[in-house]
């Protein structure tokens, strides 16, 4: 993503997640300015505008990558392709009625938005499903039973801004189109992390120590949590790849019925998903461990000056774990939100082994209980 104050040698006025390449592309195909002036300009080879240019002429199959580059090249006004009118006007300018048009998210809503979305892409089965028309993307992760469970939502122009930048790429074309995370989306997820998470590097020699079997199949993130009983932050180090539900969601009872139902397990999704979106306002460090035993509940107070997004998400999560009460807000808070495993859960909760996922399964059930009450019988929608 080029830097705020950076422009493109040609082009200017364009957001500053609109790669270079994307806009090469424009300023040929749009405004008219031939391979060589392009290249001379950006300081490269004409070649290398050339692959650009088909490159993204391929990807014009992309029905997010066509409508976003159909929206920025309709604001381009078109120039003769001689070079001395070329030299004449150094930058090819949006006209404001167009920039209005074409107004997509800024760096700060993208870099928050993508990273809920990529992280919850990574999880194992997931997609982003994008419908002809629709303003909103869903990301949907298939069920241990079959059925797909509602993650994730985001709005189109983020969704977007995330295709363009090559952070997602289309797997299944047609009236709904599915999505899956490339390496650059995890590239950039990583990064994103790293930066909002801006933890001192390890000690030397430390990286040399042996890695577990299975990290190669992992997408480790952390979390900063509050600890209950010393009040101090912590960090809490978890699988992107996979949650604490959908892991006990595999397990099976003894009459071989899956542990956790979908139902179930989309009722902890939209937890967390409501608590990722609570975390979008200016008090990002709100303190939910206000709702863990021995926390003062009850006094949950609104912020000032916010949107209705994350105020909305704010309100529906305190809800949520007032009605559940102490005990059973505890470990969905821990599990789904904190994506704790159940044996810290446990630990921490001063509880005995392997009682966490008792208390879990009915944890679950009076929140699904919760969201048939509050929005009927299969939730309203996420956001």
């Amino acid at each position: 993503m080029r830097d705020t104050q950076t422009s493109h040698p040609v082009l200017a006025g364009f957001p500053p997640w609109v790669p270079d390449a994307a806009l090469n592309y424009l300023a040929h195909t749009e405004a008219g300015l031939p391979i060589r002036e392009l290249a001379r300009k950006s300081g490269c080879h004409a070649s290398t505008v050339l692959r650009q240019i088909r490159r993204f002429e391929t990807r014009r199959d992309d029905p997010l990558i066509d409508a976003v580059l159909r929206k920025l090249g309709a604001g381009l006004v078109h120039i003769p392709s001689s070079t001395a009118q070329v030299d004449q006007k150094e930058h090819v300018t949006m006209p404001a009625v167009a920039k209005d048009q074409v107004q997509g998210p800024d760096t700060q809503a993208l870099t928050r938005d993508a990273q809920r979305i990529l992280r919850r892409m990574c999880e194992t089965g997931a997609v982003l499903a994008v419908a002809v028309d629709m303003e909103k993307a869903v990301v949907v992760r298939d069920g241990v039973s079959g059925a797909s469970t509602r993650t994730a939502v985001v709005d189109r122009k983020v969704a977007e801004a995330m295709a363009l930048q090559d952070w997602i790429s289309a797997d299944k074309a047609g009236r709904i189109t599915r999505y899956k995370i490339t390496a650059a989306g995890r590239t950039a997820l990583s990064e994103m992390m790293d930066d909002a998470d801006a933890t001192p590097a390890p000690p030397p020699g430390l990286a040399e120590a042996p890695a577990a079997f299975a990290d190669q199949h992992r997408v480790w993130g952390e979390r900063t949590v509050r600890d209950s009983e010393t009040g101090q932050p912590r960090k809490v180090r978890y699988n992107l790849a996979e949650s604490p539900l959908t892991a006990l969601a595999r397990r099976r009872d003894r009459d071989g019925t899956p542990f956790l139902s979908d139902d179930l397990v989309s009722a902890g999704e939209r937890l967390r998903e409501d608590f990722e979106l609570a975390q979008m306002g200016p008090r990002v460090a709100q303190n939910w461990d206000r709702f863990l035993t021995g926390g003062g509940r009850g006094g949950f107070a609104m912020d000032s000056g916010v949107g209705n997004g994350p105020e909305g998400a704010r309100n529906r999560v305190a809800s949520a774990l007032r009605d559940l009460g102490p005990g059973l807000s505890d470990v969905v808070l821990r599990c789904c939100c904190y994506l704790e495993g159940l044996e810290t859960a446990e630990k921490r909760l001063g509880w005995s082994a392997r009682s966490g996922k008792i208390v879990l399964r009915i944890a679950l059930m009076r929140l699904k209980q919760h969201y048939d009450e509050t929005t009927g019988p299969g939730g309203g929608m996420i956001g």
